[in-house]
C-alpha cells in the first residue's frame, strides 16, 4: 500500500534538537508492519516518489530499486541519486530513524515524523 511519509532531520552537530525544516515528504509502497514493499513498486513505480525540503528550496522525484537499493531519483538530476542506507532493513514507523546518503556523499540521518 502507498503511504505518505514525512522525514524530518534528527539531532545531529548542526541541529542538536533536530529540524523540521529540512527533510522529505514521500510517497512510499509499505508493507503492514512499515518495509519498503518492492512488489508493490514494481507494480505501480509511478506512485512512488518524493519532495525535498531544505531551507525554502524544493526538489522531487522518485523512489528506485536496484542492485545498489533504494533511492531516491531527482527529476532535474537524475545521475545525481540519494541511497537509502540498508533501505531493506528500515521501518517506517513514527518515531523510527532512516539514514540517507545524499547527493553531495554525506550522510544524514532523519526521524519518520509521520507516516499515513
Amino acid at each position: 500500500m502507498i503511504r505518505h511519509v514525512r522525514l524530518e532531520l534528527a539531532r545531529c552537530h548542526d541541529f542538536p534538537e533536530g529540524c523540521s525544516a529540512r527533510g522529505y515528504t514521500l510517497m512510499l509502497p509499505l508493507t503492514a508492519d512499515g518495509h519498503l514493499d518492492r512488489e508493490e513498486w514494481q507494480h505501480s513505480p509511478d506512485r512512488a516518489h518524493f519532495e525535498r525540503f531544505w531551507d525554502g528550496s524544493d526538489d522531487h522525484g522518485w523512489l528506485k530499486h536496484d542492485r545498489g537499493g533504494w533511492r531516491l531519483i531527482f527529476t532535474d538530476a537524475p545521475d545525481a541519486d540519494e541511497a537509502l542506507f540498508r533501505g531493506d532493513d528500515h521501518r517506517f514507523a513514527e518515531g523510527e530513524y532512516v539514514t540517507l546518503k545524499e547527493r553531495d556523499g554525506e550522510m544524514h540521518t532523519f526521524r519518520v515524523a509521520s507516516v499515513q
